[in-house]
């Protein structure tokens, strides 16, 4: 078994966890400094959101310099020492990669600018306009508006996936391969256990450049998200050819005894799948459906069904995460959505595969109440009214005072209207009972239980009704089984608790809130409370 099968990960958005210096940004000597909280918390990997030197078009994914720091964080020095405190205390650390698109300000992109014959032109993706002088095809951009800019000084358009000031790299150049085939092994040799591949399924594209179909009419000024799901993304995304490239760095790292991890944003199940299936590209892959299920019995027993039947072992399950909105505000905001957040991480700790917290989730945090004119992300700011990624990027709360020990200056993004002093870190420690101290009960439990750090197998027990249960078996026969159960009451008008009849009897080793029984085979589960039961025979 490779080190990150059982782990429990979690995710730091640099600019918001921890400032050290006061200048109200995030750096990685403030993430140094709280890493014996993440250790006492009972991760394993600690992923970390780009540092590398960057222009902050969007808060460090548009990338001028792969192998540096970017001043405001810290030092390569820092990277390494951040690397070193880690493993001290036993922590893997995973650092972002971007290789899908550079920042507009890449030495190799500004050589690109210089004409067709530059040195770096073809790093990147460049086409002649459509016989209208338009866009050469009908690909829409992440962010809003074409993917395509134009560069009037050469007549041609270069393409971006995200904003202009992110330019996509051309993975069709052997020589883009070799640059980061050397990036990921610097940053190995360097120490870093593994890397999380930004856009892991779209840095390949159609060699023709085909229009994407349509799927729907929608308006211009429809919301960036609404304009990209309007289209089938058959040909800007999820080509064959993308595999070969993990292969490649699968081999580098096995050199490390490293591990790959991609942000394969690919809703169907068969074609996630293929980036993990065979064991030689990447180890893991994010299963992003985990982050659009609401709190519906029927479609988390589906989404998850799938999922695990398809290969669990080989999927990272976030919880949440910096661009999408909080478990507990999906799940409906204030003291249930809090709720219903951490039964759904028990769930999720009970399924084979990497459970991802993201920083704030074991608080009970949900999304910060941010006024509009407070706007940092590039999606709010270039498209006034849509919903942005900052209400989830909010700092991090540490302590009941002024500032909440993020920082001792004016943080670069408020914390919100809706923080309050006893959700701080400092403030929930040692009380029994509080999201901090439940989380920190429930990765202690994952970790002691073989059958979910260390499964052979697994089944599920219920297709209908209101409880989702899974029978983990362990790889030591001696281990006992253990059921993960969630009861899901949203829609069914329950109050009370459901009973759930366990294949034998068993002992409750963790459960997300108060009110549980286990009599025997009965299990007695509260609305919106999941738990792990131990068989006993």
């Amino acid at each position: 078994m490779n080190w990150w099968h059982g782990a429990v990960g979690y995710e730091v958005y640099v600019r918001s966890f921890a400032d050290s210096d006061g200048d109200g940004i995030g750096d990685l000597r403030g993430i140094r400094d709280r890493l014996p909280y993440l250790a006492g918390l009972g991760v394993d990997l600690v992923w970390v959101t780009p540092f590398y030197p960057s222009p902050q078009a969007d808060h460090g994914y548009d990338v001028s310099d792969y192998l540096g720091v970017e001043p405001t964080y810290g030092s390569v020095d820092d990277a390494t020492a951040l690397i070193e405190r880690a493993h001290e205390l036993g922590l893997r650390v995973v650092f972002d990669l971007v290789p899908n698109h550079s920042s507009s300000q890449h030495p190799w992109f500004l050589d690109a600018l210089i004409g067709r014959d530059a040195e770096h032109r073809d790093f990147y993706v460049w086409r002649d306009p459509a016989p209208d002088g338009g866009p050469p095809n009908n690909w829409v951009s992440n962010f809003g508006g074409p993917a395509w800019t134009l560069d009037e000084r050469s007549g041609q358009y270069y393409m971006h996936l995200f904003l202009p000031e992110q330019p996509d790299l051309n993975w069709a150049n052997d020589r883009v391969r070799t640059a980061f085939a050397d990036i990921i092994d610097t940053w190995f040799a360097r120490g870093v256990d593994g890397i999380r591949i930004d856009v892991a399924h779209a840095l390949v594209k159609d060699e023709q450049f085909r229009d994407n179909p349509l799927l729907v009419e929608v308006a211009a000024s429809s919301a960036p998200g609404d304009r990209f799901k309007a289209f089938d993304h058959v040909h800007d995304q999820d080509q064959e050819g993308v595999l070969d490239i993990y292969r490649e760095w699968n081999r580098i790292a096995a050199k490390h005894d490293a591990m790959l991890l991609g942000e394969v944003y690919l809703l169907q199940t068969e074609r996630l799948r293929r980036y993990v299936a065979d064991g030689d590209g990447l180890h893991l892959a994010f299963a992003f459906a985990t982050l659009h299920t609401t709190w519906d019995v029927d479609e988390i027993r589906t989404t998850l069904g799938g999922l695990v039947e398809a290969g669990g072992d080989d999927f990272a399950w976030p919880l949440g995460s910096h661009d999408d909105p909080r478990a507990a505000t999906r799940f409906g905001g204030g003291e249930v959505g809090a709720r219903r957040a951490r039964a759904y991480l028990t769930l999720l700790c009970g399924l084979p595969g990497v459970p991802f917290l993201y920083q704030g989730d074991e608080l009970g945090l949900d999304d910060g109440d941010l006024a509009d004119d407070s706007a940092q992300d590039p999606i709010a700011v270039r498209n006034p009214g849509a919903a942005g990624r900052d209400p989830v990027r909010t700092p991090m709360l540490w302590e009941a005072v002024e500032g909440f020990g993020f920082t001792t200056g004016t943080p670069w993004l408020p914390f919100g209207a809706n923080r309050r002093p006893e959700q701080a870190a400092a403030a929930q420690q040692g009380v029994p009972g509080s999201p901090l101290e439940r989380t920190r009960d429930l990765l202690r439990a994952r970790r002691e239980l073989p059958a979910l750090r260390k499964g052979a197998g697994s089944q599920w027990l219920a297709d209908t009704g209101p409880v989702i249960a899974l029978r983990r078996h362990p790889e030591d026969t001696s281990a006992a089984d253990v059921v993960t159960a969630l009861h899901v009451a949203d829609g069914t008008g329950a109050t009370g608790p459901a009973s759930f009849r366990l294949p034998a009897p068993g002992r409750l080793v963790y459960a997300s809130d108060d009110g549980v029984e286990v009599d025997g085979t009965t299990l007695r589960l509260p609305p919106d409370t999941a738990v792990f039961v131990e068989l006993t025979s």
